[in-house]
């Protein structure tokens, strides 16, 4: 007697399987000892190794904050891979100039992130963080504090333009929205 063998279907008459099957999907753990969580962030073991530890995201942060790429290099061969890498990247670095990629996720011009970096923030940062850091660094280098400071007087011009950007950008996006 003929028995029928087992499909892939999952009970669809003219579908195959999702890919591979009914087979258990193979999942690699962090290799940090004790870490019972899925291990997907490729880590070098050694600088200029191919061999690769896999950690989670909180082991792969906490690995590569002291990493240093350029480890056992003398100063002549780390220059060389420097410039071989600025070479490689140049690319991005055009496109970058000409605006076709930035920092931030795209609800922020140019002008506010320069803004915002004026007032020492995070490009994320809310209006109401953006009022406070105003307020507290215009108070230091107010002219009215600082009387004939040449420096002073500049660096709250910036402050106050840097401010007037973001509050027009929050008006705008308030009246949108």
């Amino acid at each position: 007697m003929n028995r029928a063998r087992r499909s892939n279907d999952w009970g669809f008459p003219r579908w195959r399987g999702y890919e591979a099957g009914r087979e258990a999907a193979q999942i690699r753990l962090c290799d940090r000892a004790g870490c019972t969580d899925t291990g997907d962030c490729p880590a070098p073991k050694s600088p200029n190794s191919p061999d690769r530890w896999y950690f989670c995201q909180k082991h792969a942060a906490e690995y590569n904050s002291g990493w240093d790429y350029f480890a056992g290099l003398t100063a002549e061969e780390a220059a060389a891979r420097e410039s071989d890498e600025k070479r490689d990247n140049s690319g991005y670095r055009e496109s970058a100039h000409n605006a076709w990629a930035g920092p931030g996720d795209g609800s922020r011009s140019r002008d506010e992130l320069r803004a915002l970096e004026v007032l020492g923030l995070d490009p994320d940062a809310e209006f109401d963080a953006v009022r406070k850091a105003w307020r507290s660094k215009a108070k230091e280098v107010h002219p009215d504090v600082r009387p004939n400071d040449a420096e002073a007087a500049k660096a709250f011009q910036a402050l106050q333009l840097a401010y007037e950007v973001l509050r027009a950008a929050e008006e705008r996006r308030e009246w949108k929205g």
